[in-house]
């Protein structure tokens, strides 16, 4: 990845309904170059694919948290596809450290987020949990 790779995926991380017209005029260079970039960042795997990032007004109503797992040696691959079937586990992450896994979870309310704490926290080689509620976003990074 080169410089304008980098200029093409930073445009199209503050929008990524931008035109390839619209990045080569931004970028200075022909239409059939960005095409040609975006492209290979697509077959590369680079650019997994295009969709939206919601503002905080499509997320109230929606409590999040973070859950740290610690589990039993060898039951990864079981707890992982127990957590699948979990529909407000939105991410899970390894980590390196005294956890071994970290959910990013949502939920509509206090009581279900409670019960799927309680859900996670029953899973057959899940030897503590830890729980960390968000309270506001203060910036978001993501792509």
């Amino acid at each position: 990845m080169d410089e304008m790779d980098r200029n093409i995926i930073g445009l199209l991380s503050a929008d990524a309904r931008m035109s390839v017209a619209t990045l080569a005029r931004r970028m200075k260079v022909a239409r059939s170059t960005v095409q040609a970039r975006l492209e290979r960042l697509e077959t590369t795997g680079v650019i997994a694919g295009y969709t939206l990032k919601l503002g905080e007004a499509a997320r109230q109503g929606r409590l999040r948290a973070s859950v740290l797992l610690t589990i039993e040696p060898r039951a990864q691959a079981a707890i992982i596809t127990r957590l699948k079937a979990i529909g407000e586990i939105e991410k899970v992450f390894t980590t390196s450290g005294r956890y071994d896994l970290l959910l990013q979870v949502a939920a509509p309310s206090t009581q279900v987020l409670d019960q799927v704490l309680d859900q996670i926290g029953a899973l057959t080689g899940v030897v503590s949990s830890e729980s960390l509620i968000h309270l506001s976003t203060k910036f978001d990074r993501a792509v």
